[in-house]
């Protein structure tokens, strides 16, 4: 798959996903120190199975030991603290955990071509970690595909909205509860496709997907940098 990103859109090519509603996917989610994959550190990899119609589903969650503190203001949203971060196993292992649990099995992750995968592949490369090569899907894309109307940025909190889906109780940004949302997601996007008469999903790059817009929490500095 090819990932080419603009200042506020990205496009995909090379990836197609046939026999939708048959596979055994693998959602997975991670949390970090931070909304910038090319400067923050994994804190959390969270991993659940789904298939259309079934409702029992392993799932995976461990902590990865960052690289860097964790701000006060990611602690207090994603509920992992630098305290945590002391006994968490470092990034090599949680890796390794995370790889045996989504084997071989195509993943699905939410607004992940722009933060899971390249936080993902930079901690690798500097680690001489081998990355996995398992098809990605994302629900933002698989969403925009289909509903080229909408032009707002297909956030979680935008789909959850969209579909009615009651997140009371959950925890959001854990990365493993974030992914039984995110199964809620792509369960409405299946029933959706297959309505449609589609089965597959085919990447194509003439289509755009809007970015994710930086929070506040992070300044933009006199030189145009953001800190």
């Amino acid at each position: 798959m090819k990932i080419t990103f603009n200042p506020d859109h990205y496009v995909i090519d090379d990836l197609h996903v046939p026999k939708l509603h048959e596979h055994l996917y693998c959602i997975f989610d991670l949390e970090g120190t931070g909304i910038l994959p090319d400067r923050e550190s994994i804190t959390q990899f969270g991993a659940m199975e789904y298939k259309r119609g079934e409702v029992a589903h392993s799932t995976f969650s461990t902590l990865s030991r960052a690289s860097k503190p964790i701000p006060d203001a990611v602690a207090e949203l994603t509920g992992i603290s630098n305290v945590d971060m002391m006994t968490a196993p470092a990034f090599a292992e949680a890796y390794r955990l995370f790889s045996s649990f989504i084997g071989e099995k195509i993943l699905v992750t939410h607004a992940g071509y722009e933060y899971d995968l390249p936080i993902l592949k930079r901690h690798c490369e500097q680690l001489g970690v081998t990355m996995f090569s398992n098809k990605v899907l994302d629900t933002k894309a698989m969403f925009t595909y289909i509903h080229p109307e909408v032009h707002e940025v297909i956030s979680t909190d935008y789909l959850i909205r969209h579909y009615n889906i009651n997140t009371d109780g959950i925890r959001r940004h854990d990365a493993l509860a974030d992914c039984g949302v995110i199964a809620r997601i792509l369960e409405h996007l299946l029933r959706e496709y297959e309505e449609r008469g589609l089965d597959h999903f085919t990447a194509d790059p003439n289509r755009s997907i809007r970015r994710f817009e930086i929070p506040e929490m992070y300044s933009i500095t006199e030189d145009g940098g953001i800190t």
